[in-house]
């Protein structure tokens, strides 16, 4: 026996809508079954199983009612059948509608409860926030894969817990969307992020300052630009928190979060590098001190104008996760784990040369970095060039994987453009308040004396280092002669990323 429905439900609307329904939920079940089965998770299946086909069903599904609904209408303006249907469940039509009504709707309640929670979590995952805007997210995806962020969801840093955060990056996804969409994006990406969550609620869930306050040792090896690409190495004890453990952050770099102390400081510049005004409030005493840039001071009524922002983490932890390192650091890194062998003859100032110059795409760079060496080396360096071809050919190549991952010029990207604050050697970091130009009205100033953050242990040539006594330090030889140049400006005066 055949089973029967209302004659409502025979009309044109009512089936197609059944139709785009029918096919919507088998699509989504079957793209399910190959994401699941067949482990075939992109961000693009993701996409559209949870957000471009589910709204497809929903329309389907409403459309079967208001199909109903408007021929019902047209019965009734003939004076055939009323408008409001009349359900009697002594009528098999009626009670086999109502049990599709009733199983469908249990379906539909089950599927939409999945669905949603799937969506949910799917736009909460890194994949969705890396790999959907590929063009557009791609620099940001790269580098924090490469970085000591990368088991770290992306939501974790930049929406946090609660619902109020997460309504607000939705709503900001939304726009961020529509300039994809509609191309009109800037490249690059710019920074600060103004709206970004209170680094107190979201890095310290894992790195609270209270646990901040061993110092540590550090080995930076640098290469020079010269025929031997000379490595130099300074040796640093960096003075993350005080001497001792019992001190916590009484003293040391991390002193500036210490919950005794409140930091503040204004900016007129838009990537706050540079810094006018800074006030410090010892919370114990309740003393105030201000100084001022006295070199670039404030105009009059500028303060006032102005946000008065208190320090915290991203203030100098700003690349935390998207870090684009310059090419000097890139290669010394290269040159220091061996995939560029020290050996070739003016390595490291040809493959600076080359990053010197401007390119469009990642594939031009490929191309031009490989014609380039091989011609320097066949003609500069003949013999060399033919007994160590396969050596000069591994250099190139790691050059380029690390230039692929820090330079991206389909969308602008690269060290100059995002500054870190983390030091001063390429950029003006810590020297954006410790300068020794902002100066208190009682004369005193924030010092630029290089011992306030790391002492130095050793430095030199592999075969020539100077090494301190104990509990003593070095001062700072600059691997080139320039007297005491050193002191008199600041690092990135002259390096730029672009030399050693």
């Amino acid at each position: 026996m055949k089973a029967k429905l209302p004659n409502s439900v025979f009309n044109l609307i009512s089936v197609a809508g059944a139709l785009l329904a029918i096919i919507s939920l088998f699509t989504i079940i079957f793209l399910f079954i190959i994401s699941f089965l067949f482990e075939q998770q992109g961000s693009y299946m993701g996409l559209f199983i949870y957000v471009i086909i589910p709204p497809f069903l929903v329309l389907g599904l409403i459309l079967i009612p208001i199909g109903m609904y408007l021929k019902n209408k047209r019965e009734k303006l003939h004076g055939r059948e009323e408008t409001l249907p009349i359900i009697n469940l002594q009528e098999p039509a009626h009670r086999n509608a109502l049990f599709i009504f009733i199983i469908g709707t249990l379906v539909f309640v089950f599927l939409t409860a999945f669905g949603s929670y799937e969506a949910f979590h799917f736009s909460e995952s890194t994949t969705f926030c890396g790999e959907l805007c590929h063009q557009v997210m791609n620099p940001e995806f790269v580098a924090y894969q490469n970085s000591p962020h990368a088991r770290v969801a992306c939501v974790e840093c930049h929406v946090g817990e609660g619902v109020d955060w997460f309504v607000k990056s939705k709503l900001s996804g939304v726009k961020q969307v529509l300039a994809v969409a509609m191309n009109t994006y800037p490249k690059p990406i710019p920074t600060p992020i103004t709206d970004l969550r209170p680094a107190r609620e979201t890095c310290e869930k894992c790195h609270w300052p209270e646990k901040f306050y061993s110092r540590t040792v550090r080995l930076e090896k640098h290469y020079l630009t010269n025929e031997n690409n000379t490595p130099w190495n300074i040796n640093l004890v960096l003075k993350i928190g005080g001497q001792h453990s019992g001190i916590g952050l009484m003293e040391g770099i991390h002193w500036h979060v210490n919950r005794d102390n409140i930091v503040q400081y204004v900016t007129n510049d838009e990537k706050r590098q540079v810094i006018p005004w800074v006030r410090y409030i010892n919370k114990a005493t309740g003393d105030t001190t201000i100084y001022i840039n006295e070199d670039d001071p404030l105009e009059d009524g500028e303060l006032a104008k102005l946000q008065v922002r208190e320090m915290e983490c991203i203030d100098c932890h700003n690349r935390p996760s998207h870090i684009y390192f310059s090419p000097n650091k890139f290669i010394n890194q290269q040159l220091a784990s061996g995939n560029i062998d020290t050996a070739i003859p003016e390595i490291k100032a040809k493959l600076i040369e080359i990053c010197e110059e401007e390119f469009g795409t990642l594939d031009s760079i490929n191309n031009y970095a490989r014609t380039t060496i091989d011609e320097f080396y066949s003609n500069e360096y003949p013999e060399f060039y033919a007994e160590n071809k396969t050596k000069i050919d591994k250099a190139v190549e790691s050059f380029l994987v690390a230039y692929s991952q820090n330079i991206f010029p389909e969308m602008k990207v690269k060290w100059s453009n995002y500054p870190s604050n983390i030091g001063h050697f390429e950029d003006n970091g810590c020297f954006r308040c410790h300068s020794d130009l902002h100066v208190s009205s009682a004369g005193r100033a924030i010092s630029k004396n290089c011992d306030l953050c790391h002492l130095i242990n050793a430095q030199g040539t592999d075969d020539n280092m100077m090494i301190a006594k104990y509990n003593e330090s070095l001062e700072f030889q600059h691997p080139e002669d320039i007297g005491d140049d050193w002191k008199e400006v600041n690092c990135i005066e002259c390096h730029t990323g672009l030399n050693p």
